[in-house]
């Protein structure tokens, strides 16, 4: 061990305070960066993760259903609601379609229907943890 490691003198015992070595100063940052370039990839994936998620309409409990335009599922054939779609839609989709665009290969009607299909997902359902993600403020 190097005498530079050690400090002078010893810690004033009055106050407590204990003057920490350049060994475990260094250690202590060394762990700080660490932690910071750990921590800025796992939001960046994150990120990526969420848009890439998939919200299949309807889920696999209302296969074979059709969509009307408050969202709800609804009997084949039902006037006025459309068939689910044939692929899932990923976040990335959904937060644009939010924001105006239509869902691709949709209508605009359709998408509407979709979209309120989608504001209504609750915990448990297919695809609302996707939606949740999308949704919730960073």
């Amino acid at each position: 061990m190097e005498n530079s490691d050690i400090p002078a003198g010893r810690p004033n015992e009055e106050s407590g305070d204990a003057v920490p070595s350049r060994r475990k100063m260094l250690a202590l940052g060394a762990v700080g960066v660490s932690a910071a370039l750990t921590i800025r990839p796992a939001f960046a994936q994150t990120a990526v993760s969420v848009m890439n998620c998939q919200i299949p309409v309807p889920g696999p409990t209302g296969a074979g259903k059709y969509i009307d335009a408050a969202g709800k599922l609804v009997p084949p054939g039902t006037n006025g609601a459309f068939p689910g779609s044939a692929r899932p839609f990923t976040g990335e989709e959904v937060k644009r379609a939010f924001r105006g665009q239509t869902l691709p290969g949709t209508t605009y009607s359709q998408s509407q229907a979709y979209l309120q299909y989608i504001r209504r997902l609750q915990a448990g359902q297919s695809g609302f943890t996707c939606f949740a993600s999308i949704t919730t403020p960073r």
